[in-house]
C-alpha cells in the first residue's frame, strides 16, 4: 500500500464524518417535510397519482401561472443585467470618494426581507402612496411594480458578482486591442464581454432564481391579479387546502430549480478555472473626462432613484400625519390579527435570529469544511449542490411540510419554538457556506500538512490553522445567516404561533387588514426590520475582506 493511501483515506473518512451531521440535518429538516407534502398531495385512498400531474398542468389557470413565472423572472432579470451592469462597471474601474458608502447602500436591498420591500413599494406605487399623490399615478395593479421590486432587490447581485470579477481583470488588454484600431465598443465586445461572460451567466442565473421563486414581493404588490408558483403554492396549501395541486406545483419548481442550480454550479466554475486575473486595487482609477463622470453621475441618480427613494418613502408613511402614533400603537394589543402587541415580534423575532444564526454557522461551518478541496468527486458534488437547494425550492412547501410532518414523536416539534429557527436555518446554510468556503480554499494546504506531521489530529490541525484565518469571515457568515433568519417569511408564515410572531408575519398580518392604522403599523414595523438589518449589513462591511465571498 502507497504511504500516501492512509493519508488519504483518513481524509476521506474526516470529510465523511464532517458531511455527516450536515447531511442529517437537511435529510430530517429539508427532505423529509418536502417529501411528507409531495407524497401526502400525491396519494389518494392509500395509492398514488400519477395521472395527477397532467391533470393540474391541463388546468388553464395553472398554465397562466407557470407562464407568468416564467415570464416575469426572465424580464427581471434582463431588466436587471441592463440597470445594474452599469453600477458594476463605476464600482469596478472607478476610485471616487464615498465608494465605500455606495457600495453598502447597493447591498442593504439584498438583505432586506421580501415583506419590506413589497411593503416599500406599496408605500411608494401603491393606493395613497407617493406617485398616487404627486401625480395620480398608481403601478400597484400592474406588473411594473413588481418588476422595479424584483430589480430593486436583486441590483446587489449583479453589481457584487459581475463588479467583483471586473475589478480584477486586466484593463491593459483592452488597452492593447485599442492601440490595434478597435475602437472602444468593439474592443470590449471583443475582449471584455467574452471575460464577463461567466459572471454576467452567473449573476443572471441567480437573479432568475430569485424572481422565479419570489413570493413576499408578489405576494403584497400582486393581490388578485398577479401570481407565482411560490404564491400559488401558498394559496393552494393555505386557503384551499388542495395539498395534491399544492404537490404538483412543487415537483415542478423542484425541477426547475435543480436545474438553474445546476447550470449556476457549472457558470461558476468555469469563471473560478478559465481567467487570470490581477489585483482588484491596482485597475481602479478617478473617471476621466465628461462621459466618465457622467455615467458615475447616471449611477448615483439611479440608486437614489431606484433604492434610496422606495426606502425612504417607507420611512416617512411609518410617520405619516400623526408623528409616532402608529409607532405607540404597536405597544397596544388589539386581541384581533395579534393575540400580544406587535412591538413583541421584535423580540420574537431577534430571538429566533440568534437562535438560527447558530444552527446555521455550526451546521454550514461543518458543510464548509468538508468542501474544502477542490480535488472532490461526485458525491461531494452532489452534497454541495444540496446545500443550495433551500435557495430555490418552496418555503410555502418547506414550512407546511414541517407541520404534516414533524407532528409526531420522536420528532414531535409543532408546539416547540424551535421550529421557526430550524426553517429560518435552512435558508441560512448556503449563505454561510458560501461566505466560508472561499476562505478556506484558500488556506494554505502545507500549513495543515504541517500540523498533522507535528500529530496535531485533523480537529485540531482545523481549530489551531484553520479558525484564526477564517474568523472573520465565520463572523461574515453569521452575520449573513442572522439578516436572512430575520426576513425569512415563507416558511415562518405556517409556523409562527399567533402569540409569537415574527416581524415579517406581523407586516404582512397588518397588510392584510384594511384601516390607515394597521396600514401605518405595518410601515413601522418594515421601517424598524429594514433598520436592523441595515446595521447589521454595515457590520458586515466593517468586518468584509476581498477574501470572503460575494454574498
Amino acid at each position: 500500500m502507497s504511504p500516501r493511501r492512509p493519508g488519504r483515506w483518513r481524509r476521506n473518512a474526516a470529510r465523511l464524518g464532517l458531511m455527516a451531521v450536515p447531511g442529517a440535518f437537511f435529510a430530517v429538516f429539508f427532505a423529509y417535510p418536502v417529501a411528507a407534502i409531495v407524497a401526502r398531495g400525491l396519494k389518494a385512498d392509500g395509492g398514488w397519482q400519477p395521472g395527477r400531474i397532467a391533470d393540474v398542468l391541463a388546468q388553464s389557470d395553472i398554465r397562466q401561472v407557470l407562464w407568468f413565472t416564467t415570464w416575469q423572472a426572465l424580464v427581471s432579470t434582463a431588466l436587471t443585467l441592463v440597470i445594474a451592469l452599469p453600477g458594476a462597471y463605476a464600482l469596478a474601474r472607478f476610485d471616487f470618494p464615498g465608494k465605500q458608502v455606495l457600495r453598502a447602500v447597493i447591498t442593504v436591498p439584498f438583505v432586506l426581507p421580501t415583506v419590506v420591500v413589497g411593503t416599500a413599494f406599496m408605500a411608494l406605487v401603491g393606493r395613497g402612496g407617493l406617485l398616487d399623490e404627486l401625480w395620480g399615478v398608481r403601478l400597484d395593479t400592474t406588473v411594473w411594480a413588481i418588476l422595479l421590486a424584483h430589480v430593486f432587490f436583486n441590483y446587489a447581485v449583479v453589481v457584487r458578482t459581475v463588479g467583483g470579477l471586473w475589478a480584477q481583470l486586466d484593463p491593459r488588454q483592452e488597452e492593447a486591442a485599442r492601440m490595434l484600431g478597435a475602437s472602444r465598443l468593439t474592443a470590449w465586445r471583443t475582449v471584455t464581454l467574452p471575460a464577463l461572460a461567466p459572471a454576467v451567466a452567473a449573476a443572471a442565473l441567480m437573479v432568475f432564481l430569485f424572481t422565479f421563486t419570489s413570493f413576499g414581493v408578489v405576494q403584497i404588490l400582486g393581490g388578485p391579479t398577479f401570481s407565482t408558483l411560490e404564491v400559488e403554492i401558498y394559496r393552494q396549501t393555505a386557503d384551499l387546502f388542495d395539498l395534491s395541486t399544492a404537490a404538483v406545483l412543487t415537483l415542478i419548481q423542484f425541477v426547475a430549480v435543480g436545474a438553474i442550480l445546476a447550470l449556476h454550479a457549472w457558470t461558476v466554475r468555469r469563471r473560478e478555472t478559465a481567467l487570470r486575473l490581477v489585483d482588484a486595487s491596482v485597475t481602479a482609477r478617478r473617471p476621466r473626462g465628461a462621459g466618465q463622470w457622467a455615467l458615475l453621475g447616471g449611477v448615483v441618480a439611479t440608486v437614489a432613484v431606484l433604492l434610496l427613494l422606495p426606502l425612504a418613502v417607507l420611512v416617512q408613511r411609518s410617520f405619516g400625519d400623526a408623528g409616532l402614533a402608529y409607532y405607540r400603537a404597536l405597544t397596544e394589543a388589539d386581541g384581533g390579527v395579534f393575540l400580544v402587541a406587535p412591538i413583541e415580534a421584535i423580540g420574537n423575532s431577534l430571538a429566533y435570529a440568534v437562535a438560527a444564526t447558530a444552527i446555521a454557522v455550526v451546521i454550514g461551518g461543518l458543510a464548509a469544511v468538508a468542501l474544502t478541496r477542490r480535488d472532490a468527486g461526485r458525491l461531494v458534488r452532489g452534497f454541495d449542490a444540496l446545500l443550495m437547494l433551500p435557495l430555490g425550492v418552496s418555503a410555502v412547501t418547506v414550512g407546511f411540510g414541517f407541520l404534516i410532518a414533524l407532528d409526531e414523536p420522536p420528532l414531535d416539534l409543532r408546539a416547540s419554538w424551535i421550529l421557526v429557527p430550524l426553517a429560518q436555518a435552512l435558508v441560512g446554510v448556503p449563505f454561510v457556506v458560501r461566505t466560508m468556503l472561499p476562505v478556506l480554499r484558500a488556506v494554505d494546504v502545507r500549513l495543515r500538512e504541517a500540523a498533522s506531521v507535528l500529530g496535531a489530529s485533523p480537529w485540531r490541525a482545523w481549530r489551531e490553522v484553520d479558525l484564526p484565518l477564517v474568523r472573520r469571515a465565520l463572523l461574515i457568515a453569521a452575520g449573513f445567516a442572522f439578516a436572512v433568519s430575520l426576513g425569512e417569511f415563507g416558511a415562518t408564515v405556517f409556523i409562527a404561533r399567533p402569540d409569537n410572531p415574527t416581524l415579517p408575519v406581523a407586516v404582512a398580518r397588518l397588510l392584510g387588514r384594511p384601516g390607515d392604522l394597521n396600514y401605518g403599523q405595518a410601515m413601522a414595523l418594515s421601517t424598524i426590520l429594514m433598520i436592523v438589518c441595515a446595521v447589521a449589513l454595515l457590520v458586515l462591511e466593517r468586518l468584509r475582506t476581498d477574501r470572503t465571498g460575494e454574498f
